[in-house]
C-alpha cells in the first residue's frame, strides 16, 4: 500500500525481530514467502535485531541474514551498546545500520559519558560503512548533537510520539517540506 502511494513511496518499514522468531527453522521461507505474496519491495524493509539475537549462534544466524540480504532486505542492529558488544562480529555480520540505544542518547547533553559513547558509536559505525540512527530524540538540543557528530537519522518523540498507522498519512502531510522529518 505505501508504495503505491506518491507521499509514502519512498519510506522504509523497519520490523523488529525476536530471538525466537529469526531461529524459527523456516524463518528466511516466511519472509521471502511474504515479501513475494505481498509484492513488497525488499529494498524498503529493514530488519531489526538486537545484539543478544545475533550472538545466540553466530553462524546460523550469519547465513540467514545473508541470504535474505540477497534480496534486498536491510539489517540494523537495534539497541547497540547494550549488550555484549563485540567488535569482532561486526565486521562479519551482513548489517547495515546501527542503532544508538536512547539510554546513551537521552543524557548525551549533560553526562561526558554518554555523549563520548554516542560519538564512539557513530565513528565505529561510518568507518565500518554503517549507516547509524538514533533512537529516543527528544530535544532539539540532541538533534543538533548527533548531526554536528554526523547521525543523521533519527526516531524519538522530537518527531512523533507512537500513533496508529491511520495518522501516519496526515503527518506526513503536516511535515511534506521538512527534509529532516521524513
Amino acid at each position: 500500500k505505501w508504495a503505491r502511494n506518491p507521499k509514502t513511496a519512498h519510506l522504509s518499514l523497519a520490523v523488529n525481530v525476536s530471538a525466537k522468531q529469526f531461529q524459527q527453522t523456516d524463518f528466511v521461507e516466511t519472509v521471502t514467502e511474504t515479501v513475494r505474496l505481498h509484492q513488497i519491495d525488499p529494498s524498503r524493509l529493514k530488519i531489526e535485531l538486537t545484539e543478544s539475537t545475533i550472538l545466540d549462534n553466530v553462524d546460523a544466524t550469519t547465513g540467514k541474514m545473508q541470504q535474505l540480504k540477497k534480496l534486498g532486505i536491510a539489517f540494523s542492529m537495534d539497541d547497540f551498546g547494550t549488550g555484549y558488544s563485540s567488535l569482532a562480529y561486526l565486521q562479519k555480520l551482513p548489517l547495515n545500520q546501527l542503532k544508538i540505544d536512547q539510554s546513551f542518547v537521552r543524557d548525551l547533553n549533560d553526562d561526558e559519558s554518554d555523549a563520548t559513547i554516542v560519538r564512539a558509536i557513530i565513528s565505529l559505525g561510518l568507518n565500518l560503512g554503517l549507516d547509524v540512527i538514533a533512537e529516543g530524540v527528544e530535544t532539539v538540543a540532541q538533534r543538533r548533537f548527533l548531526i554536528e557528530h554526523n547521525c543523521l537519522a533519527f526516531q524519538g518523540y522530537l518527531y512523533s510520539k507512537l500513533i496508529p498507522i491511520e495518522c501516519l498519512e496526515k503527518l506526513l502531510e503536516e511535515h511534506s517540506s521538512d527534509q529532516q522529518f521524513v
